[in-house]
């Protein structure tokens, strides 16, 4: 072993760890990676209406879908990721009477917000 070896190892770094990490990336579930990429503004209105009667935000973005926004289910058609987002607002209304469809709703539109603030970082701004 030589002097940097040995002051690396002093350090508690590893002479034998040189791995990068390129991507790191989030495993989603069909109704989660449903949730459409809003204007953020549109966003913020979702989480609002989820917030007060579970489901109306999520209803609201299906419908976001049929008008553009991307998703993170490019493979799947449309109306597909359209009726998704139908079933996870039907989801929230239906479950909203035990407190977990109105928690779940809270949550969905969380990530919409999320979402949209990724978007418009990733948006280059137009003159």
């Amino acid at each position: 072993m030589d002097q940097k070896d040995t002051e690396m190892n002093e350090k508690g770094v590893s002479s034998s760890t040189s791995g990068v990490v390129v991507q790191v990336r989030e495993k989603k579930g069909p109704l989660r990676a449903a949730i459409p990429y809003m204007p953020f503004p549109v966003a913020v209105i979702c989480l609002f209406l989820n917030t007060f009667v579970p489901g109306l935000g999520t209803f609201v973005s299906a419908f976001t879908v049929l008008c553009g926004a991307r998703t993170d289910l490019p493979d799947r058609h449309m109306c597909c990721v359209f009726w998704l987002n139908i079933a996870a607002a039907f989801i929230q209304i239906v479950t909203a009477v035990v407190m977990v469809g109105w928690i779940m709703s809270i949550f969905w539109g969380m990530d919409m917000v999320i979402l949209a603030s990724y978007r418009e970082q990733s948006v280059p701004q137009q003159l």
